[in-house]
């Protein structure tokens, strides 16, 4: 659609363009505009990538290419409604956490991104530095040890929606930059945080989509709750008939190998019994379930099971085979808290790059004033959001994913061409341009390898058609 001024025109689809004028209604019942001025306010020099509709209405070239859709959100948000939807419920999760939370009077708080010291979780950090200071500092993996000196300080409860960061792999539901939300509370234990859970998550499911079932790919997931408890070790049984109970560390690598886990020597106990649970069980619980008490070794910052000196308090939410949320009874024993500390540091000289490398001295200061019994809860925001939105990849629920980056002007390459693309390419570059019928004559191709070639090179960026009169020019897109 072009806006005309005489025989020029002054606007096109896509352009933003402002207008003074009457409303009024035609004779046959359109709302209309009697404009009496106009105004050109921002000029669009790409065409968006939206569809097109043939006769049969039937929709095609329809902007899907995942990538071209996480590099250029800005367009999918326009051309794809159902995207804009996902974040949409994005924050409606969030709000209603920050509901929750604040109608039973927890205090959100704001805690560094930039720590002197990686700790509160087992990953790998980035690394940064602070050029006044003259020191390495590291880009927040977790926000836990500063949000229990807040307990320490005397909140009776304190939560955080955080930006955290680990220099780790990237999958389908993980990315190097994720937001969590963590929260500890006061004389509470993991028992009560399990009853806390089911009814957050409850909660924010009904308030995000109207009601306490979702779906995900093929599974029908209910987060009403009562949700089931099972223990790690009864877990490790059940879907492989092993009991790690007094299992020694040989005795857990020897069981590993024999059974197609791979494992190294750096691996000590507590690894080798997560790899045996992500390998041989995690993948089963589809419906949230509670995985509970895990052995100590596995859970540095964990208070000692009260029953089973060699276990912990803590439990995982497991929801369509992935961990959604983590939980402790706090360990709150600056002597015990210093052994585990400890321990981690034995761990990451045998070459365990998850454990922790430092013995973060100010957090068992903090502890040695005292800490009250306390519970926390960890979640993982975007596999939430997955969950409640239908969407199998991490990269739909954030805005801007991490990628690979594109290469521009000089630096560029070029994408990768078909053999179609690369003949219909090369006759282009000699000519310049050409009427797109003679283009096709003199590439010479089928129907089908025509088709797939002149679409390929549109979407890489590479040529553009431009009508003109009644012809079809084609023309190669100068970088």
């Amino acid at each position: 659609m072009n806006i005309l001024n005489g025989n020029v025109a002054i606007a096109c689809y896509f352009d933003f363009i402002g207008i003074e004028g009457e409303v009024f209604t035609t004779q046959v019942g359109e709302i209309s505009v009697l404009v009496k001025n106009f105004k050109l306010l921002s000029k669009a020099l790409k065409p968006l990538p939206l569809p097109k509709v043939d006769a049969d209405g039937k929709e095609h070239d329809a902007f899907v290419d995942p990538e071209m859709r996480y590099r250029q959100r800005y367009a999918d948000l326009v051309v794809n409604p159902h995207v804009k939807e996902v974040f949409v419920k994005r924050t409606k999760l969030m709000t209603a956490m920050r509901q929750f939370f604040n109608d039973r009077d927890y205090f959100e708080v704001e805690t560094p991104i930039l720590q002197p010291i990686a700790g509160g979780a087992a990953a790998r950090p980035f690394i940064t530095h602070h050029n006044a200071l003259n020191i390495p500092l590291y880009l927040r993996i977790a926000n836990e040890l500063y949000l229990k000196r807040l307990i320490v300080g005397g909140f009776d409860g304190v939560y955080e929606f955080s930006k955290n960061f680990r220099n780790e792999g990237m999958d389908r539901t993980h990315n190097p930059e994720f937001t969590a939300m963590e929260i500890y509370v006061s004389y509470k234990d993991y028992n009560w945080m399990m009853d806390f859970t089911e009814q957050l998550l409850e909660h924010c499911a009904i308030a995000v989509n109207g009601t306490s079932d979702a779906t995900f790919g093929e599974h029908q997931v209910s987060f009403k709750a009562p949700y089931k408890r099972v223990t790690m070790r009864q877990s490790i049984i059940d879907f492989t008939g092993f009991d790690i109970n007094g299992k020694s560390e040989e005795e857990l690598m020897a069981w590993c190998k024999a059974n197609g886990i791979e494992v190294d020597n750096t691996m000590g106990r507590g690894k080798l019994i997560d790899e045996i649970f992500g390998e041989k069980c995690e993948g089963n619980y589809i419906q949230p379930t509670f995985i509970t008490d895990y052995p100590k070794e596995m859970s540095p910052l964990c208070k000692e099971h009260r029953d089973d000196p060699t276990l912990t308090e803590r439990f995982e939410l497991m929801v369509c085979g992935k961990e959604v949320a983590n939980a402790y009874s706090e360990l709150n024993d600056p002597i015990d808290q210093r052994e585990r500390f400890e321990e981690q540091l034995k761990l990451a000289a045998k070459g365990d790059d998850e454990a922790g490398e430092f013995i973060d001295q100010d957090f068992l200061r903090a502890l040695e004033y005292g800490m009250p019994p306390t519970s926390g809860l960890g979640i993982g925001i975007d596999r939430l959001v997955m969950y409640l939105t239908n969407n199998q990849s991490i990269q739909e629920v954030l805005f801007f994913p991490q990628m690979k980056p594109e290469v521009f002007g000089s630096e560029a390459k070029g994408p990768e061409l078909t053999d179609n693309e690369q003949v219909i390419f090369d006759i282009l570059k000699k000519a310049g341009s050409m009427d797109l019928g003679e283009l096709k004559t003199a590439a010479g191709l089928s129907n089908k390898q025509w088709d797939k070639g002149i679409k390929g090179l549109g979407k890489h960026g590479v040529t553009k058609v431009t009508k003109t009169d009644d012809a079809l020019t084609v023309a190669i897109v100068e970088s």
